[in-house]
Protein backbone atom coordinates (compact mmCIF):
# COMPACT_ATOMS: atom_id res chain seq x y z
CA UNK A 1 0.00 0.00 0.00
CA UNK A 2 1.29 3.68 -0.68
CA UNK A 3 0.82 6.32 1.37
CA UNK A 4 1.02 9.95 0.72
CA UNK A 5 4.04 11.69 1.74
CA UNK A 6 3.27 12.84 5.15
CA UNK A 7 2.38 9.34 5.53
CA UNK A 8 -1.43 9.83 6.54
CA UNK A 9 -3.64 7.53 4.04
CA UNK A 10 -3.62 5.99 0.65
CA UNK A 11 -3.81 8.59 -2.08
CA UNK A 12 -6.60 6.83 -3.38
CA UNK A 13 -8.26 7.64 -0.20
CA UNK A 14 -7.97 10.80 -0.73
CA UNK A 15 -8.76 11.28 -4.34
CA UNK A 16 -11.87 9.32 -3.54
CA UNK A 17 -12.50 11.97 -1.06
CA UNK A 18 -11.66 14.53 -3.15
CA UNK A 19 -14.36 13.03 -5.99
CA UNK A 20 -17.20 12.59 -3.17
CA UNK A 21 -16.78 15.80 -0.89
CA UNK A 22 -17.40 19.36 -2.94
CA UNK A 23 -14.92 21.71 -0.59
CA UNK A 24 -12.58 19.88 0.36
CA UNK A 25 -9.62 22.31 0.69
CA UNK A 26 -6.26 21.79 -1.40
CA UNK A 27 -4.42 21.49 1.71
CA UNK A 28 -6.75 19.05 3.57
CA UNK A 29 -6.12 18.78 7.26
CA UNK A 30 -7.04 15.14 9.03
CA UNK A 31 -9.20 16.76 11.77
CA UNK A 32 -11.71 18.56 9.07
CA UNK A 33 -15.43 18.27 9.35
CA UNK A 34 -16.68 16.74 6.52
CA UNK A 35 -19.86 17.58 6.66
CA UNK A 36 -19.07 20.82 7.29
CA UNK A 37 -17.28 20.72 3.88
CA UNK A 38 -20.36 18.95 2.46
CA UNK A 39 -20.66 15.26 2.88
CA UNK A 40 -24.14 14.47 3.24
CA UNK A 41 -25.98 11.38 3.94
CA UNK A 42 -26.19 10.37 0.28
CA UNK A 43 -22.36 11.29 -0.42
CA UNK A 44 -21.83 9.25 2.50
CA UNK A 45 -23.43 6.34 1.29
CA UNK A 46 -21.71 7.06 -2.17
CA UNK A 47 -18.05 7.28 -0.51
CA UNK A 48 -18.35 3.97 1.52
CA UNK A 49 -19.43 1.96 -2.03
CA UNK A 50 -16.48 3.55 -3.60
CA UNK A 51 -13.93 3.05 -0.49
CA UNK A 52 -15.11 -0.53 -0.26
CA UNK A 53 -15.04 -1.27 -4.17
CA UNK A 54 -11.15 0.35 -4.62
CA UNK A 55 -9.79 -1.29 -1.42
CA UNK A 56 -11.81 -4.31 -2.02
CA UNK A 57 -13.09 -4.10 2.02
CA UNK A 58 -16.63 -4.43 3.68
CA UNK A 59 -17.22 -2.05 6.41
CA UNK A 60 -19.10 -4.09 8.73
CA UNK A 61 -22.63 -2.65 9.89
CA UNK A 62 -21.76 -2.12 13.70
CA UNK A 63 -18.80 0.33 12.30
CA UNK A 64 -20.98 2.12 10.40
CA UNK A 65 -21.46 5.40 12.51
CA UNK A 66 -22.06 8.96 11.92
CA UNK A 67 -18.69 9.87 13.49
CA UNK A 68 -16.60 7.01 11.36
CA UNK A 69 -17.75 10.23 8.26
CA UNK A 70 -16.67 12.99 11.04
CA UNK A 71 -13.10 13.12 9.62
CA UNK A 72 -11.11 11.97 7.20
CA UNK A 73 -8.81 10.93 9.77
CA UNK A 74 -11.42 8.96 11.68
CA UNK A 75 -12.48 7.56 8.08
CA UNK A 76 -8.93 6.56 7.21
CA UNK A 77 -8.85 4.56 10.63
CA UNK A 78 -11.58 3.08 9.63
CA UNK A 79 -10.51 1.43 6.11
CA UNK A 80 -6.81 1.22 7.97
CA UNK A 81 -8.22 -0.98 9.81
CA UNK A 82 -9.59 -3.40 7.61
CA UNK A 83 -7.02 -3.32 5.11
CA UNK A 84 -5.32 -4.95 8.30
CA UNK A 85 -7.20 -7.76 8.76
Amino acid sequence: MTTDPTGLWDPAFEKLLRQTVPLLPDDLDPAADLRALGLDSLASVRLLVEIESAFDITVPDELLTRSMFETPAGLWDVVRGLLAR
